[in-house]
């Protein structure tokens, strides 16, 4: 596994993000807020961490849910994965959803997200009148029944 140094500015009085297990590939990041935000029912907010990230050029940040929020809580992330570039240098916030019935809390320091760091590829588009032919060509959107 390839590591790269990332600079991080905290303003937060939370942890730096941070692996859970050896095998973890997400990093917790939590919410940065003064006092409780709750959360009704298919409402959305916008939830500060107090982190700014430097990626260096050709990496991103992947901003994702965490299971058990979304288990326990019915919390999710919207626009996911979100993505942080490599030029962005504001704080990461996160926008979650309540997709249960009932009102949920986010505390302060609670982990709402994971962050993934991954490389990334540039394409260079080739225009073309034709591409190849697959044995799937143009099926999709579960053209392969329920099983």
């Amino acid at each position: 596994m390839a590591e790269i140094n990332i600079k991080i500015i905290n303003q937060s009085n939370n942890p730096l993000p941070a692996y859970a297990t050896n095998g973890s590939s997400g990093m917790d990041i939590r919410a940065f807020i003064e006092s409780p935000v709750e959360i009704k029912p298919l409402e959305r907010v916008f939830i500060p961490t107090g982190i700014f990230i430097e990626l260096p050029e050709g990496y991103e940040a992947q901003i994702r849910p965490r299971s058990g929020l979304a288990l326990k809580q019915g919390i999710t992330c919207l626009n996911s994965p979100g993505t942080v570039d490599a030029d962005y240098r504001g704080e990461i916030k996160v926008i979650l959803i309540n997709l249960s019935n009932e009102v949920q809390t986010i505390h302060p320091g609670d982990r709402i997200a994971q962050m993934v760091i991954q490389q990334i590829e540039k394409a260079n588009w080739i225009e073309a009148t034709e591409i190849n032919i697959t044995e799937r060509n143009t099926g999709g959107f579960g053209h392969t029944g329920k099983q």
